[in-house]
């Protein structure tokens, strides 16, 4: 009777019911997100945003004022929302047929063509398809936007052919088609480490001149799908790209005469281990040629300049601090706009603000005051910008603010939670800790249920990512509200979110902590999880769960496998359990290139004989990112050492079980029994349970 008291009004379908009502898609009726996304109208600093999904509003910031869009207005901006691949002056449209690449001129009608050699596996201007795309468009062979990059002046583009033919390739079957009864197969270009990669070959066409000139450069290795991108200097004459070599060990900003084809290595960013291209930026200063670009040389990410010849004149930001984005140069006045983040005293380190420097490192200035996270839009005259700012526990505001001060020009929208509230929702409570070290600083966010009992026991569930692309707990309102965290909490758990090192956002050893070793880093989440049950008596450290979606399925089965006396439960969602069946870019760049033996060391499989708690995998038959394969290996080991576990394999899902309210109830229900030890209802989402998760 003792063990059973706490567990009185956990799991049951009261419970269910609650926390179908604080799913993120019946919330919207509830809460004001204080997020604008202007869209300028060009005569000007003027700009239209939509507020929800049907109200149009206009702001100016001349006048300092909000009002409904007109009529016309209205209509501009519906239009203005269909994106045409046409050249800057309007006159050519670029389009892609039986693999080959056209120009339409849309004054006359008239059709050039450019190319008149492509195939299949060779062809021009076409991105590397997703299986997703040859689901939705039902053939191999889909149409996608012509790649081609205009210069401002119109009269050239840049482009590429791809020759995949030697590429690995993925096949998925997809079990139930929506057209015909027999399951109907994909291939698609999916490259896994170690193998042979597509390669891109850059092309300029002079528009005006007719002629096609080839960029002297090897071809670009393609580590995965899509295609290269690159973009114009003000004088349309030259354009730039960066490259990551294999691995990239190397990150080389490019320049190019368009003219001619000739390219000169402007920039080159190394590392015996790796520079990561989601945190590394290259701009040119329009004016004069030189260049700002980011840098972890010192240890942290910070802005430095380069001469045109790829000097250094000199860095521009310093200190235990990182700069997270580039978001304008002005070259005139030489100063720099950039989003940085852990300089503020008293914050979050991983909340952003928007700085301005001069080139030289001068007059370093705060512009986004108070203590939130801001996402910044600047107008294109660089004299305004909207600044969305907002925390886990503050819906916070949409201000327009001037460029020079950071001081406040209007408000455009203020968020709101009363009505939330009002039903019992909790704002998460920010925590932080020790990591595994017992020196670094961690942080993370937990939820309670909304009708929490100090005096009750609770197990804790972990939802788990562990980067190492991003950092993954939330910092803003709308990203924690719009989360799985909270329904999950309101069946009797307390769930969390843990940033554990090998993440983005702070120094380059916390970043390169997880390099080699994707599957050591979870020792800081279970240190984190201790300290937070010791400081809390109502956190019941016995029952311990962890599910992930992802990267955060292999770190959910992975944790489990490391510390199978710790972590009881687990649900793991679209994992990607074996690095070396998993997409090579990914791999290569943060596990390592050349494939070494931590590949197979690290994989789930390898791991399988550790297996002690309750697990579920939950995998669907068109996973557009990672193959089923992955988890179909992962079971075979987990069945070679007789293991018991549960598996879903679902037919028509893409990556990740989205607002899919069957999938969802599956993996409350496993929780429920196996951590709460109590029978889930047997109804516990009242919606249509459709298998479908498009």
């Amino acid at each position: 009777m003792a063990a059973a008291a706490p567990l009185l009004g956990q799991g049951s379908l009261p419970d269910y019911q609650r926390a179908e009502q604080f799913l993120p898609e019946k919330l919207k009726s509830s809460v004001t997100f204080a997020d604008v996304e202007p869209h300028w109208t060009g005569d000007g600093d003027r700009f239209w945003y939509c507020r929800g999904e049907k109200q149009y509003l206009f702001a100016d910031p001349e006048k300092k004022l909000v009002r409904p869009a007109s009529e016309h207005e209205h209509a501009a901006a519906k239009q203005e929302e269909k994106y045409e691949n046409r050249s800057p002056d309007g006159r050519w449209s670029a389009f892609v047929e039986n693999h080959n690449l056209y120009l339409r001129d849309l004054s006359s009608g008239t059709t050039l063509e450019l190319t008149n050699d492509g195939q299949p596996g060779w062809d021009y201007a076409t991105p590397l398809p997703s299986l997703r795309q040859m689901i939705e468009q039902r053939t191999e062979d889909v149409r996608q936007r012509a790649a081609v990059f205009w210069s401002p002046d119109s009269s050239r583009l840049v482009t590429y052919r791809i020759d995949s033919r030697q590429s690995g390739r993925f096949t998925s079957l997809q079990f139930v088609p929506p057209d015909q009864l027999r399951p109907k197969a994909f291939r698609y270009v999916y490259p896994l480490p170690g193998e042979v990669l597509a390669k891109a070959t850059p092309i300029v066409f002079d528009v005006l001149q007719g002629a096609r000139i080839e960029v002297k450069s090897t071809a670009l290795e393609l580590p995965f799908q899509e295609g290269p991108e690159f973009d114009w200097l003000p004088d349309s004459k030259r354009f730039f790209y960066t490259y990551c070599t294999r691995g990239c060990k190397s990150l080389e900003l490019r320049l190019v005469d368009g003219g001619t084809g000739e390219q000169k290595i402007v920039l080159e960013e190394s590392s015996d281990k790796y520079v990561d291209p989601g945190e590394t930026f290259m701009e040119f200063v329009d004016e004069t040629g030189e260049v700002i670009s980011t840098s972890e040389r010192d240890g942290w990410n910070h802005l430095y300049l380069w001469s045109n010849t790829g000097k250094l004149e000199n860095p521009i930001t310093s200190g235990a601090w990182v700069v997270r984005r580039i978001v304008r140069i002005d070259g005139k006045q030489r100063i720099v706009y950039f989003l940085g983040a852990g300089r503020e005293k008293n914050e979050d380190p991983y909340q952003t603000h928007l700085y301005r420097a001069g080139f030289d490192g001068s007059n370093l200035q705060l512009l986004t005051p108070g203590n939130a996270n801001h996402t910044i839009h600047f107008s294109p005259s660089g004299k305004f910008f909207v600044d969305n700012e907002s925390r886990p526990d503050l819906p916070g505001r949409s201000v327009l603010r001037s460029a020079h001060d950071g001081s406040e020009v209007l408000e455009l929208e203020k968020g709101s939670a009363d009505a939330l509230l009002k039903r019992g929702w909790k704002f998460p409570q920010a925590f932080r800790g020790k990591a595994e070290d017992g020196s670094t600083d961690l942080f993370g966010l937990m939820w309670l249920p909304s009708n929490f009992d100090p005096a009750k026991k609770y197990p804790i569930v972990e939802q788990i990512y562990p980067g190492p692309h991003g950092f993954f707990v939330p910092k803003t309102f709308e990203r924690a509200l719009r989360g799985s965290e909270q329904s999950m909490a309101e069946l009797g758990f307390v769930v969390v979110m843990i940033d554990g090192r090998g993440t983005i956002g702070r120094s380059q050893v916390f970043h390169q902590f997880s390099y080699h070793n994707l599957g050591g880093v979870f020792g800081d989440h279970v240190a984190m999880i201790r300290q937070l049950a010791a400081k809390h008596s109502f956190i019941d450290l016995s029952r311990v769960g962890v599910y992930g979606t992802s990267a955060g399925a292999y770190a959910a089965a992975h944790a489990m496998l490391m510390f199978p006396d710790f972590y009881k439960v687990c649900v793991s969602i679209s994992g990607d359990h074996d690095a070396r069946l998993d997409k090579a870019w990914w791999n290569e760049l943060y596990q390592g290139f050349p494939v070494g033996k931590d590949y197979q060391e690290q994989s789930n499989s390898t791991l399988a004989s550790r297996l002690k708690g309750h697990l579920l995998l939950l995998h669907g038959d068109v996973d557009e990112n990672v193959h089923p394969a992955e988890t179909m290996r992962f079971v075979a080991a987990l069945i070679q050492s007789n293991k018991n576990f549960d598996m879903l394999f679902v037919p028509n899902m893409f990556h990740g079980e989205g607002s899919n309210e069957y999938l969802i109830r599956r993996r409350w229900d496993y929780f429920v029994q196996h951590l709460l030890g109590v029978t889930p209802p047997e109804k516990g989402i009242s919606s249509n349970p459709s298998g479908h998760s498009k």
